[in-house]
Order: C-alpha cells, then structure tokens, then sequence
C-alpha cells in the first residue's frame, strides 16, 4: 500500500520561500550574463565575476553550516533575505559597477543556483530536513527540486520579456527589472520566514559531563556510580565509532562532488553567453529555452524520486548522468541553435533531474544534530571547485576555442558517475530511515 505523505507545515513553508527564490534567480540565470556583457565585459570578466561568488559562498557556507547546528537556523536566512533585498534595491536604483559587484560575490548573481539561500543554503537545508521523515526524504527532495526547477522555468521565461518591457531603455538599462523582481520576491520571503516559529537548539549533553555529574554523587552509591560510569564510557566509545562513519561518508562525498562541481562550472554558468556568441541569439530565444528545460527538468525530478523508491538513490542518479555526459559531448558540434537547444533541453532533463535524490543522500549521511556541518561540507565542495570552472571555461571561450570547455567538462563528468557508482552505493540503505543505520546507538 502506497504511503500517504504529509508535509510539515514549517517544510511546507521553506519549500514554498525556495520555489518564489528560484523563479528570480531563473531570470538572472539567463540575462545575468547577458546584462555584463551589455556592459562591455567579455567573458574572462565575467567568468571572473562567477568565480568570486563562488569563493564568496565556499568561504560563508561551512561557517554558517556548523554554526546553525548550535544556534539555529532561522536567523541566517532572515539575514540573507534582507541583505537581497537591500542589494537589488540598490542596484534598481544606483546600478554602480561596486555595488554590482560586491551584489553579485554575496548572492550568487547568474550562477542558477535552483533557490538556494547562497552561502545560508546549509542553514535551510538542515531545517528543511529535520521535518521530513527518511524514508520520504527521497520524494520529498524530488517533488521540492521539481518546484524549483519550475520556478526557474517561470524566471526563464520572465528574462525574455522583462528586457523589453521598459520603454525607451537601451544597453544594459533594459535589464534592470530583473533586480526589480528579486527585490519584490526577497520581501516575500523575509515577510514569510520571519513569521515561522523555530524550536530552539537542544544543547548536546556530552558523555563526559555526565561522568563528571556522577563523581558528586554520594560514595555510599559506589557500586551504582560504577555501572553508571561504564554506560557513559560505552556511550563515548559509540559516539566516538558513529562520527567516525558519518565523517568518512561525508568526505567521501565531498572528494567526488568536487570532480563534479568543476566540470559543471566550466560550462552551466556560461550557456547563455556562450548561445548569444555562437548563435547570435539574445533573451528572447534563450529565455523560453530555458523555462521549457526547467519545467521538463522539474517532471524528471518527480520521476526520478519515484525511481529512488525502486532502484535505491544511487542507480537513480547514475544512471540518467551517464546519459548526460553523452549529450554534453555533442552539444558543441551542433551547427545550429535549434540543435543545441534540444540537447541542452535534453541534457537538463537526464542530469540535473537527479538534484533531489542527491540532496536526499546527502542529509541522511548523519543525524540530525549534524546536518548543518553535514549540509555546509556538501555546498563547500560543490561551490568551492565550481568557482574557478567560469573563469577557466570563460578563458578557454575567448582564447582558445568554444569546444574544449565542454569537453573537458564531459571527461570530468564521466568521472565523477564512476566514482559515485562506486564508493555511495554502501551509503544508499540510509537513505530508508530517520538517520544512519549507525545512529541507533545514539
């Protein structure tokens, strides 16, 4: 019998704060680049540009990651709402080249990130999480990544309008509705995230204190001192052998995602520039593109989180990114835009489809104390490699040629399906409960 799944109000709510996030970071996917390019930038700048947000979000995440373990998650995303809020704002009104560039280091201008809350993303993550039961960690992260990608379809289709709509703009001031936008979704959401009500952090007791607290006791209780002493040092010993296992599945994570996240950097970041340069085409046909790839990405995701229910989290993710590797081979070689919109289209709906069941394996790596760190470490190894691939692949477009950048990024895709098929696969079954397997003991 097929189990009923009900969604807690507060996950409720951050899913539905993320999916109005992705629908302006959609329109800034497409015309971000764009935008600077009208500015006179070329892509080494630009790639340049990215990069910095990605350093900016590897530096912040895996601070705020464990931090939000021990004080909460809630105020680091009121926090990234009215600092957005601020920023696009600003550039509404004064769109100076500091303030563009700072904006776009701290909030990830350009860089698609699906609604993320840049560097807060772990903090939300963590939170999200510790409402959704494990054994429907892998529907509910699919249906939540589906929204995203069709909030980033919405945006995507408002960036081929949106240029058009200020009458008498030209250059790079028919762009300025897109922070417009993002202005208007950031008080939304701080409006919605303010009024949630979060439980506060239950201090972790540790084993040692409690040894400490028993040596007051009365020495007439000795004998119970004792077996209440070898509990605790049994504790410490099983603590001590779960984080060990939590430590070594998060590495592991890492070390792959890093391969990953640096031939999805090369290229992903750059697609709209690269379109416009090679097929002379601008937002009007890029944009409606990019919302058809999203809304057919988001179906793959809730596709995909079904799979998870049959084949496990791992096969669902190998698999369809095995196919992906395939069509990114062929996406430079193609000689027309149509062409290359189909394959990216395809390419999108097989590969970045998986981003909910990944997301699902990786907060069910630990328990629920260690989410934070757990989420943080996994964004720092996506964002950290991923920063230098714009400046590398926007270098290789303008110097070298517009081939290599794909390939190379196809190579390190095919690796990173090896790897993961190889080394997650004994991590899979954690996916099934609230926490490891190992957890039991804690």
């Amino acid at each position: 019998m097929k189990e009923k799944i009900n969604i807690h109000p507060i996950a409720r709510r951050l899913i539905e704060t993320r999916f109005l996030r992705s629908v302006g970071q959609g329109a800034l996917a497409v015309d971000f680049t764009l935008y600077l390019h009208a500015r006179g930038w070329d892509a080494t700048e630009i790639g340049l540009l990215l990069m910095g947000g990605g350093l900016a979000n590897s530096a912040l995440s895996l601070l705020v990651g464990i931090t939000s373990d021990r004080v909460g998650r809630k105020l680091f995303l009121v926090f990234y709402e009215i600092g957005l809020l601020a920023a696009t704002l600003w550039l509404t009104l004064a769109p100076s080249i500091g303030v563009l560039i700072l904006s776009a280091v701290l909030f990830g201008f350009g860089r698609g990130a699906n609604g993320a809350s840049g560097p807060f993303a772990p903090a939300e993550q963590a939170w999200l999480a510790k409402y959704i039961p494990g054994r429907q960690r892998g529907s509910i992260f699919s249906w939540n990544a589906a929204l995203q990608f069709w909030g980033m379809g919405i945006g995507s289709l408002l960036a081929g309008f949106l240029p058009r709509m200020l009458p008498g703009t030209s250059g790079s001031h028919r762009f300025l509705l897109l922070f417009v936008l993002n202005a208007v979704i950031a008080a939304i959401n701080l409006l919605q995230i303010a009024t949630l009500r979060e439980d506060a952090p239950v201090p972790e007791e540790l084993p040692f204190r409690k040894e400490k607290s028993l040596e007051k006791q009365s020495a007439s209780n000795d004998s119970v001192i004792q077996g209440q002493k070898e509990v605790v040092m049994s504790a410490v010993e099983s603590e001590k052998e779960i984080r060990h296992r939590e430590n070594r599945a998060l590495l592991l994570l890492a070390v792959i995602n890093l391969v990953n996240s640096v031939g999805v950097g090369l290229v992903a970041p750059l697609l709209p520039y690269w379109f416009d340069v090679k097929f002379g085409v601008g937002p009007s046909a890029i944009g409606p593109v990019y919302a058809l790839t999203f809304v057919l990405t988001g179906l793959s995701s809730i596709g995909i989180g079904r799979l998870t229910q049959r084949f496990g989290l791992v096969q669902s993710i190998v698999w369809p990114r095995l196919l992906g590797v395939a069509l990114l081979v062929a996406l430079p070689f193609v000689p027309t835009f149509s062409w290359a919109a189909l394959l990216y289209v395809v390419r999108s709906i097989v590969n970045r489809g998986s981003m909910g069941a990944r997301q699902a394996l990786s907060v069910s790596l630990v328990r629920d104390k260690r989410r934070g760190f757990a989420s943080s470490l996994n964004n720092l190894s996506w964002s950290l490699a991923a920063s230098f691939g714009p400046a590398v692949g926007g270098w290789l477009l303008d110097r070298v040629s517009f081939f290599w950048p794909f390939l190379i990024a196809s190579f390190l895709q095919l690796a990173y399906v090896f790897l993961f098929q190889r080394f997650m696969r004994p991590y899979d079954n954690m996916s099934t409960t609230a926490s490891p397997k190992s957890a039991s003991h804690s």
